[in-house]
């Protein structure tokens, strides 16, 4: 016995020297202190063989080789440019001979995509900066093709600088009007839910620009208050708050009429294209093509079950249909992200077929080729020399990503087949490519690779092993993947984080995260997942506080075909909602977990289906914290909506039979509610109203307001504010 008690104390002793992993700070997180490297910034050039990037201070910007990975030259250097002094370099647009460049400064958010920025024309051959313009910052500055004319827009109008005649301004558009007319640039919610900032492009000879003209005079307006508020302080609001109000169109409602334009540089005649299009329909792209008399318009009709592609020609006007594309149900958004026109094809993603498939058609629109590799997810581009397709798509039930090849005789190979998540950056000859690669236990990897000699690796760019090693001296928990069947026979895919040290014999309160929107896709073998990404990071903050935390993809989700991802049609939340309760359900029944202490939380969609969760009608949860949330899709924006759930007028039951409004009386678990007073997505209106439902229900609450804050509820302490509120709140009510 006595032995034995020695050796038990040695043993303590022992354990007592070893160094207790750090614990994390929730303020660290916030502000990104574990946020890897990245290839932030890079832009490959119009040589084929090289690639650019800003400098990690902001000073330079930097030409590095496709095929060793060394830097070759550096292309801008703030010290030594002759002219106005550029203190900090924020983005960067080459011209497409080389010998230009447009230096981006003092940039300014507008919305998600939109901002201004000041501008120089860097000339690098004669190592000197210009402004682009002294009438003000610009927005969305575009080269000509022979790099000698830049069009940008300025408040809502079309102007060109000509460098050839002294970088002489004229402006092609009058008619622009803040909330009236817009030349050049989407409207709201066209930038949003197309996800593009900018609308015109040049011909390919550089003797005509096209544009898509927004007239949304017609648009109802919405207002946000605003007030002083501080980090940054508006001023102008001290005494009395003011309103931002901009045109926002809402299901059912008006949207902006829309129509394509061509102003011929030379002559100065502005033509209006005779294009086919729907009264209500979208233009959501424009884009140049090889061929001086084709301008491709990408159409949509408002039910957003039709693409079309014409080909306008801006002389003569008229637009000739080479490309229809009907699907069941929508037409996804990523579709216009993947579209690439080449010198001779049009490269288009469809899910007409239940998959999303790839079709390469000719210009004139003829179907050359379908490629159709397990579920595509990124179209990386088509080398017109060799034929060869390069392409990511997703693999294991949509948990993994690869980059494939498709040659031209049929044959698909995969440049990426390690387990993990996969995404590349080819060089203009599609001979070499960046390929960064993470899965759920390892930081992204960067490597640059020959694509011509089976994807050999011929340099390591990025490691992250210094993050990888700042992570062992905190005590993380352990990360893993996991499928089960829900009692409606559906497959679901999760991730799940276990406290370090974890106790099977133990009971553990759980808080699930989770998104859920169409589409959407939180379940990865990758190191970017997480309510705050950063490999899970906020994650493993609560599973120090004791927590499991458990993240399922329902439903609705993307990743795992057309079948899987449009069952929620005209009926959003209802079987997301059902399969967040029944992943409760089975988390309930693990010997491990504490069913009475189980939460839910989500931002923006994911604070709807924490909504629409809780009030299921089989009460699960504990507790749940909603930041963001819609709460009736009839205040959401008209183009995601009515992808989803046509409009109010053909789907009443759909909009306020199945929303956390109607099923207010319903709630079961304490509730936080957090939204931004100046949410430009998600309008304060869906808080607002759906807390008066809880009042007159006579539900129990609370909610956090953030003064002047948008969408992503950010700037200054906000940020660190918001989760150590939901922190709290998850310790107090689990």
């Amino acid at each position: 016995m006595k032995k034995i008690l020695l050796i038990c104390a040695a043993l303590l002793m022992a354990a007592g020297q070893m160094k207790a992993g750090e614990k994390l700070d929730l303020k660290e997180i916030t502000r990104g202190a574990f946020r890897g490297e990245s290839m932030a910034a890079l832009k490959p050039l119009a040589d084929g063989e090289s690639y650019a990037q800003i400098s990690a201070d902001g000073k330079q910007i930097v030409k590095y080789s496709f095929r060793t990975g060394k830097q070759t030259g550096t292309i801008f250097d703030a010290a030594t440019a002759r002219g106005p002094k550029v203190t900090k370099v924020e983005g960067y647009i080459m011209s497409p001979d080389g010998k230009h460049m447009l230096i981006q400064t003092a940039t300014k958010a507008i919305y998600r995509r939109s901002f201004t920025a000041t501008y120089y024309i860097y000339n690098v051959a004669n190592n000197t900066l210009e402004p682009l313009s002294e009438g003000g910052p610009q927005q969305t500055p575009l080269w000509s093709p022979d790099g000698t004319q830049v069009a940008f827009v300025r408040d809502n109008n079309i102007f060109l600088v000509k460098l050839l005649y002294n970088n002489a301004e004229s402006q092609v558009t009058t008619d622009g009007r803040r909330n009236e007319i817009i030349n050049g640039i989407p409207d709201w919610v066209c930038e949003e839910e197309f996800s593009h900032n900018r609308a015109m492009v040049f011909t390919a000879d550089s003797k005509q620009i096209v544009w898509v003209r927004y007239d949304e005079s017609q648009v109802k307006e919405y207002s946000m208050q605003m007030f002083k508020g501080s980090n940054p302080a508006r001023e102008e609001y001290a005494t009395y708050p003011g309103f931002y109000t901009y045109k926002y169109p809402k299901p059912g409602e008006k949207n902006s009429s829309v129509q394509v334009m061509s102003y011929d540089i030379k002559s100065h005649q502005t033509r209006i294209m005779q294009l086919p299009l729907d009264a209500d329909g979208y233009i959501p792209r424009i884009k140049m093509t090889a061929d001086p008399a084709k301008v491709a318009v990408f159409t949509l009709n408002r039910h957003q079950d039709c693409l079309r592609i014409y080909m306008a020609n801006p002389l003569s006007t008229v637009c000739q249909q080479v490309v229809e594309d009907k699907v069941d149900k929508y037409i996804k958004e990523e579709t216009f992200e993947n579209a690439v026109i080449t010198d001779n094809h049009i490269v288009l993603t469809s899910e007409r077929t239940g998959t999303n498939a790839i079709y390469v058609y000719t210009l004139n629109g003829t179907l050359q080729r379908v490629v159709d590799q397990d579920v595509v997810a990124t179209v990386y581009g088509l080398d017109e020399k060799t034929g060869d397709l390069y392409f990511g798509a997703y693999t294991h039930d949509g948990v993994e990503q690869k980059v494939y090849v498709n040659h031209r005789g049929g044959k698909t190979e995969c440049l990426t087949p390690r387990a993990g998540w996969s995404t590349a950056v080819f060089s203009g000859d599609f001979k070499s490519a960046l390929i960064t690669w993470s899965d759920l236990q390892t930081p992204p990897q960067t490597t640059l690779r020959n694509t011509t000699v089976n994807a050999k690796t011929t340099k390591s760019m990025i490691d992250n092993k210094e993050l990888a090693e700042k992570y062992k001296t905190f005590d993380m928990g352990t990360k893993e993947l996991f499928q089960f069947t829900t009692g409606d026979g559906v497959k679901l895919n999760g991730w799940m984080v276990k406290p370090a040290g974890f106790d099977a014999s133990k009971r553990y309160p759980v808080i699930m995260y989770q998104y859920g929107g169409p589409g959407s896709q939180q379940v990865k073998n990758a190191w970017g997942i997480g309510m705050n990404g950063q490999g899970a990071i906020l994650e493993q903050y609560l599973s120090q506080q004791g927590y499991i935390v458990v993240c399922v993809d329902g439903r609705g989700t993307g990743g795992r075909g057309a079948e899987f991802e449009k069952c929620i049609y005209l009926r959003l939340g209802e079987l997301e909602a059902k399969d967040q309760v029944e992943t409760a359900l089975w988390l309930k029944n693990q010997s491990y977990v504490d069913g009475d202490r189980i939460g839910i939380w989500g931002w923006s969609y994911g604070g709807w289906n924490t909504l629409m969760s809780m009030s299921e009608g089989r009460d699960v949860f504990a507790a749940g914290v909603a930041i963001a949330p819609p709460t009736n899709w009839r205040y959401y924006d008209s183009v995601y909506t009515e992808r989803y759930m046509r409009t109010p007028q053909e789907n009443a039951d759909g909009y306020d039979g199945v929303c956390p409004i109607a099923r207010a009386s319903k709630l079961h678990g304490a509730l936080l509610i957090c939204h931004g007073l100046a949410d430009d997505n998600v309008h304060y209106q869906h808080t607002a109203e759906y807390v008066e439902a809880l009042v007159q229900a006579d539900k129990d609450f609370r909610q956090l307001v953030y003064t002047n804050r948008n969408h992503s509820i950010f700037g200054a302490n906000t940020r660190n504010h918001l989760f150590r509120q939901c922190v709290n709140f998850f310790n107090d009510n689990l």
